[in-house]
C-alpha cells in the first residue's frame, strides 16, 4: 500500500486565459480502483496526461509508483500476441539484446546480460505468453486467436485485450481512459468483471452501469474542487442529489440575507453622506465637530461595508458547486401514417454480402427501438439500409411517404467551422441550436471557436443538439452518449423516457436502454421484442 498525493497542481493550455486546474489538492491510495467523473470540459483527460506526465504544469505529486496511460498506441498489424508482450515490456529488444551479448561473450558484455537477464525475469519474461493468454481468456477473447492480426480483431476486443496486458506490468498505477466506447455489451460485462478483480487504477468512463461494477471510490471534477468518496457513482449521485437539494433550499434563504445586507450597506453610506451634508447650511454650526462626526460616520460606513461585503462573498460561495441541469425537450412532427417502415425477410451489407439476413420489423410510429447485437452483427448497417444509405440485397422494405429524418452520427472527427457556421449549412434555428448546447452545459465562448479544436464531448453534443433541433418524424441515433458526460446522458435520459418520438437508435449504455426503449431488435436473430421496462411516459 502505498498513498498517492498531489498538491497545488495547475495547468492552463497555451493561448487560454482560463486555467483548467489552479491551485488542486487530492490524496488517494495506490489500492484504490477510482472512477474519475465530471461535465465535459472540466479537465478530467487534462488530469490523467498530467498524472501520466504526457501533459507538464506546476505543483507537486509524490508517489512510487508510474503512472501509465490507456489507450496507447501500437502497430496493429503484429500479432496480438506480440501486440500485447510489447504493452507489457520491451522482451524482444532484450531478447535481442541478450542474445548479442552473449555472442561478443566479454567480461563486460556478461556482466551487461546479467543486468538485463534479471530485469527480464522481474518482468515475466520466461512466462509472459501464459500470462498474457490467462489474461486473454478473462477479458473472454480465445487464447488461442492471439497469433491473428490485433487489427483483425473487433475494436472491442482490440480494447479488452491491450487493457488485459497494461495489468502485467510491474509497480505501476494505470490512468484509464473510456475503454467502454468501442465495447459492445457483452464486451462491457467481460471488461468489468476483468476489472472489479484488480487494483490501483483511476477509471475515466460515461457509462454508470460500468462505473458501479468497477470502482470503490469516486473522484468528481467538481466546479470549485476535487471531491473524493468511498463507494461507486450510484452512492456519490445519492450524495451528490442531498448536497445539492440542501443548497438549493438554502438558496431562497441567502438571497434574502445577501440582499437584506445590501440593503443595510446602502443606508450605513447614505446615513454617512447626511451627516456629511449637515456641514453645509445657515446658522451658528460648529462645523469643526460635525466634520468628525462625519469622519467618524463614514469609517464606521466602511468598515460595515467591507464586512458586509465580506458575507456576501462568503454567501455566494456557498453554491458555487451546484451543478444546474436544465431539462431538454425534443420537437417531433407527427406522421399521417401509424406504421412508417415494413421489413420482411430484409438483408442487407456490402459488396453483395450480407451482413444481416431474414430480418422482419414493422416501426410504429412513437417506438424507441434500440437496435443490439454484438460487434459486426449489423447495427449500423441496419441503421445505413432504413436511411437509404444501403440497398436491400434481398427480402422487402416499405417505408411511408414524406418521412423527415433526422441522423446523428456516431463519428464526430470531422466537424469544423463554428456551431453557427453548422446551424446555417444545415438549416437550423440557430437560436434554438445554441439553446440546446447551453442547456448542455456548453461555455459560451466556445461557440466563436472553431469546432476542430473541441474535445470530443463538446463534439458530441453539437451533433447531439443539431439533432434535436432538426425538427423530424422519425430520430435516428448511432450511439449518442459515447463521450458524453453523466449529467447530459441523464438529460437526454429524462427527455426521451417522456417524449412520444419515433426513436431508432443503437447505445450500450444498460441504465439508458432500460429507461428508454419501448422495444429490442436483436439483429443477429432478426426479432424484435417489447422492452422489459418501456421508457415512454
Amino acid at each position: 500500500m502505498s498513498v498517492i498525493q498531489v498538491s497545488n497542481l495547475s495547468f492552463s493550455y497555451p493561448g487560454s486565459y482560463t486555467p483548467v486546474f489552479e491551485g488542486l489538492d487530492f490524496t488517494f491510495d495506490s489500492r484504490w480502483r477510482l472512477g474519475l467523473v465530471g461535465r465535459n470540459g472540466r479537465g478530467k483527460t487534462t488530469l490523467l496526461k498530467l498524472l501520466s506526465g504526457a501533459l507538464q504544469g506546476s505543483g507537486r505529486m509524490v508517489s512510487n509508483l508510474q503512472f501509465d496511460y490507456f489507450p496507447f498506441p501500437v502497430d496493429e498489424s503484429l500479432p496480438a500476441l506480440a501486440c500485447m508482450k510489447q504493452a507489457v515490456a520491451p522482451f524482444e529488444q532484450w531478447e535481442r539484446e541478450m542474445d548479442e551479448l552473449i555472442r561478443q561473450g566479454s567480461e563486460q558484455a556478461l556482466l551487461r546480460w546479467g543486468e538485463l537477464q534479471q530485469q527480464y525475469a522481474l518482468s515475466d519474461g520466461y512466462i509472459i505468453e501464459d500470462l498474457l493468454k490467462a489474461e486473454a481468456d478473462k477479458m473472454r477473447v480465445d487464447p488461442g486467436e492471439l497469433n491473428r492480426p490485433l487489427n483483425s480483431f473487433s475494436p472491442g476486443q482490440r480494447t479488452r485485450l491491450l487493457l488485459a496486458a497494461m495489468f502485467l506490468r510491474k509497480n505501476r498505477f494505470l490512468l484509464i481512459d473510456e475503454p467502454t466506447n468501442h465495447l459492445d455489451a457483452p464486451g462491457r460485462q467481460a471488461a468489468a468483471n476483468y476489472l472489479r478483480g484488480k487494483q490501483g487504477f483511476i477509471l475515466v468512463s460515461h457509462d454508470r452501469w460500468f462505473l458501479d461494477q468497477t470502482v470503490d471510490h469516486i473522484a468528481a471534477l467538481e466546479k470549485t474542487a476535487l471531491r473524493i468518496e468511498r463507494g461507486n457513482y450510484s452512492s456519490y449521485r445519492e450524495n451528490k442529489a442531498l448536497r445539492d437539494a440542501f443548497e438549493i433550499e438554502q438558496n431562497q434563504k441567502l438571497k434574502t440575507e445577501i440582499n437584506r445586507l445590501q440593503q443595510t450597506a446602502m443606508e450605513k453610506a447614505a446615513w454617512s453622506n447626511a451627516v456629511e451634508n449637515t456641514k453645509i447650511g445657515n446658522g451658528p454650526t460648529d462645523r469643526g465637530r460635525i466634520g468628525h462626526l462625519a469622519a467618524k460616520a463614514m469609517k464606521r460606513s466602511l468598515t460595515i461595508q467591507t464586512r458586509i461585503d465580506r458575507k456576501i462573498e462568503e454567501k455566494q460561495g456557498l453554491l458555487k458547486d451546484l451543478e444546474y441541469a436544465s431539462a431538454l425537450s425534443l420537437h417531433p412532427l407527427t406522421h399521417p401514417a401509424k406504421v412508417l417502415w415494413r421489413l420482411h425477410q430484409a438483408s442487407a451489407g456490402y459488396d453483395g454480402r450480407p451482413v444481416f439476413e431474414g430480418l422482419t420489423l414493422e416501426l410504429q410510429q412513437g417506438m424507441h427501438l434500440n437496435v443490439t447485437g454484438p460487434n459486426g452483427a449489423g447495427k449500423s448497417t441496419f441503421l445505413k439500409l432504413i436511411t437509404g444509405e444501403l440497398p436491400l440485397l434481398g427480402g422487402q422494405m416499405t417505408r411511408a411517404s414524406g418521412l423527415i429524418i433526422s441522423q446523428m452520427p456516431q463519428q464526430a472527427q470531422d466537424l469544423a467551422g463554428t456551431p453557427q457556421n453548422l446551424a446555417r449549412r444545415e438549416g437550423l434555428d440557430e437560436s434554438y441550436f445554441l439553446m440546446l448546447l447551453r442547456k448542455l452545459d456548453f461555455p459560451r465562448e466556445a461557440f466563436e471557436r472553431d469546432m476542430s479544436g473541441y474535445s470530443m464531448g463538446q463534439r458530441k453534443k453539437v451533433l447531439l443538439a443539431a439533432a434535436m433541433a432538426k425538427p423530424a418524424h422519425v430520430y435516428i441515433w448511432d450511439e449518442p452518449l459515447n463521450y458524453l458526460d453523466l449529467e447530459s446522458r441523464e438529460q437526454v435520459e429524462e427527455m426521451l423516457a417522456q417524449c412520444p418520438a419515433t426513436l431508432i437508435f443503437v447505445e450500450h449504455d444498460q441504465r439508458f436502454v432500460e429507461r428508454v426503449a419501448s422495444h429490442i431488435l436483436d439483429v443477429r436473430r432478426g426479432t424484435v421484442l417489447e422492452a422489459p421496462t418501456a421508457g415512454v411516459g
